[in-house]
């Protein structure tokens, strides 16, 4: 990248670009200095390096009777880098409030092998609030347990809690429910021959539902509040109606390890 482009990114462009690199080229000098370095008239230097100061990229000194103004260590891009995730975190929830409102179509978005697939569950973690799930244990099979590990340690550092539904296996009830204190995770069980669904399916965010096949590999995210409700509802639907899981304390210890 060119140094004015990345400069350009912190709305410093055109003569208040060449001012900020003169100044910093002569390391400390005066506005007659730094203009003529700049090749600029002294007053709008003058100017320039006023509202550099306002930004925190320039400070003023004095030497004897002389004025001069001194370019900040580079390494204050990083501070303002930071300031502007800060921001940015504040802001986003309100933003994605805006996004897709009601009245648009939704957007979908496909996915296609494990690196497609991987992409879609890392999505899941950018978002907080409680995720409803479908899901299995073919997940595991695909994307391998030291995958399925990190994840759902990715997950857990979050604080995302997890309800979800999942196929009665004895891989789900010894691998997953005995650990749903640990993990963050309320679990429900179906019958694993009625219903031995292997597409997994998570509800998130404010309006996202994720569609993952690890047997094929394929993986759709779509967006939509209207879709995001109604899925919401039949996850609410079948929660209700099925009875809690009794989980074998034989098994598991007070902090939620298998034993």
């Amino acid at each position: 990248m060119h140094i004015k482009d990345f400069l350009a990114s912190f709305n410093i462009e055109g003569k208040k670009a060449n001012v900020y690199l003169a100044a910093l080229e002569v390391g400390g000098g005066s506005v007659a200095e730094i203009a003529k370095k700049a090749e600029i008239k002294r007053t709008t230097g003058y100017d320039i390096l006023q509202e550099l100061e306002k930004e925190g990229l320039v400070y003023e000194t004095t030497r004897g009777k002389k004025r001069l103004f001194v370019a900040e260590d580079p390494e204050k891009f990083k501070a303002k880098l930071k300031e502007k995730e800060r921001l940015l975190a504040e802001a986003l929830p309100q933003l994605r409030s805006f996004y897709n409102s009601h009245g648009a179509k939704p957007k979908i978005r496909f996915y296609e092998g494990k690196a497609g697939l991987r992409e879609v569950y890392a999505d899941t973690l950018n978002y907080s609030g409680e995720m409803l799930a479908f899901a299995s244990e073919d997940v595991v099979k695909i994307l391998g347990e030291a995958w399925t590990e990190d994840y759902l340690k990715k997950r857990t550092e979050k604080g995302l809690r997890v309800r979800a539904i999942m196929p009665k296996t004895s891989v789900i009830e010894k691998d997953y429910v005995s650990l749903d204190q640990k993990q963050l995770r309320s679990s429900k069980l179906v019958d694993a021959k009625k219903y031995p669904f292997s597409v997994e399916i998570n509800i998130y965010g404010h309006q996202k539902i994720a569609l993952m096949s690890s047997r094929e590999e394929t993986g759709v995210i779509i967006e939509g509040t209207e879709i995001h409700k109604t899925m919401k509802f039949i996850f609410e639907l079948l929660w209700d109606n099925l009875p809690e899981v009794k989980i074998n304390r034989k098994t598991v210890d007070n902090d939620g390890f298998r034993v």
